[in-house]
């Protein structure tokens, strides 16, 4: 198992030698600098500090600033936690970068799906609108709360009701991995993946394991034809 932070940068599309074309999501993976390190003793679980993205030291508070400093390492916007066993061996100071996962590789992508503010149901579940005429006062509105005669004196928990939409974590399971590269600190992921763009995500080993690698093909090097 191995994880890194990156930022998706938006979509385009990649082509194989064959011609065969692959949607992709561009992830920009800058260095994550190790900070820190958790361990069973201290704090009964594994996991590495990491800071990401360079930021002004008159950004952060002096408790921030300090567990920086202490790593001997530039000030960093900011800062997770990574598990893995493939990453924990590495100590304070050295950097995880995008050539921690190769071509081929499934994964899953944890980010924050996009927020739609304060919905009704029939924009976040796709409800039936109510009669438009005829002195009808019923339009977008919730429908009958009854139970069939069951907890009458309740609404069941789980009705779908008006309310906040999005803005919450979301992982997407099985995502191919098309192309890395630690010179240019990106990763290319097959499909879209959660979150708006420059939004920040967690790329992880999957952990729900496919049978069988996935066949990706040899992309086309357009800096080589000139293109």
């Amino acid at each position: 198992m191995k994880s890194i932070i990156g930022r998706k940068m938006g979509m385009t599309e990649v082509f194989a030698a064959d011609g065969t074309m692959y949607p992709v999501t561009v992830i920009e993976v800058l260095p994550n600098v190790i900070v820190g390190k958790k361990t069973i003793e201290k704090d009964g679980y594994e996991a590495l500090k990491v800071g990401y993205e360079d930021i002004a030291e008159r950004r952060l508070n002096k408790p921030e600033l300090g567990v920086y400093k202490k790593a001997g390492v530039a000030a960093k916007a900011h800062l997770f936690e990574l598990k893995g066993e493939e990453i924990y061996g590495k100590n304070v100071g050295e950097n995880l970068t995008a050539d921690l996962f190769q071509a081929g590789e499934v994964v899953d992508i944890i980010g924050t799906s996009k927020g739609h503010g304060y919905s009704g149901v029939i924009k976040h579940y796709g409800a039936h609108i109510g009669p438009k005429g005829h002195g009808s006062g019923y339009h977008r509105q919730i429908g009958s709360l009854a139970n069939n005669g069951r907890d009458n004196n309740r609404v069941i928990p789980g009705k779908r009701m008006s309310g906040h939409w999005g803005d919450e974590q979301t992982t997407l399971l099985n995502v191919t991995v098309i192309e890395t590269s630690a010179e240019k600190n990106y990763i290319l992921v097959k499909g879209g993946i959660p979150g708006a763009k420059k939004g920040l995500v967690m790329i992880r080993s999957a952990i729900l394991k496919q049978f069988g690698k996935p066949e990706v093909k040899p992309l086309v090097d357009l800096a080589k034809k000139g293109e």
